[in-house]
């Protein structure tokens, strides 16, 4: 088979792939923020990459958790966090509202 027809071929496939009407609909569930210091700040940065669901799934966690867990999102996952300012507001955001009270 020459390339021209796998071309072809592959281009047929994904525009009727894309045309079928497979009858699926994905549910959408909203993860509610509670809102609070920084709650804006912490959606603006971390909603570009992952749902909120994400964060709420840890669970309630220490104030050193989630700030080795922002340190892990940048390093790691390149996050749009840039400044210790905004380190230390998502850090306290999180920690304020889904921290279990403890520092450590």
């Amino acid at each position: 088979m020459t390339s021209l027809k796998k071309i072809l071929l592959t281009i047929l496939f994904l525009t009727v792939s894309l045309l079928a009407d497979t009858g699926i609909t994905m549910p959408y569930v909203d993860f509610p923020m509670k809102p609070g210091k920084g709650m804006y700040s912490t959606k603006g940065k971390c909603n570009m990459c992952h749902s909120f669901g994400y964060i709420i799934n840890q669970g309630k966690q220490s104030k050193k958790f989630w700030h080795d867990k922002v340190i892990k999102m940048i390093t790691v996952f390149k996050a749009p966090i840039k400044t210790q300012k905004d380190i230390d507001d998502v850090t306290n955001y999180l920690f304020e509202n889904y921290g279990n009270g403890e520092l450590e």
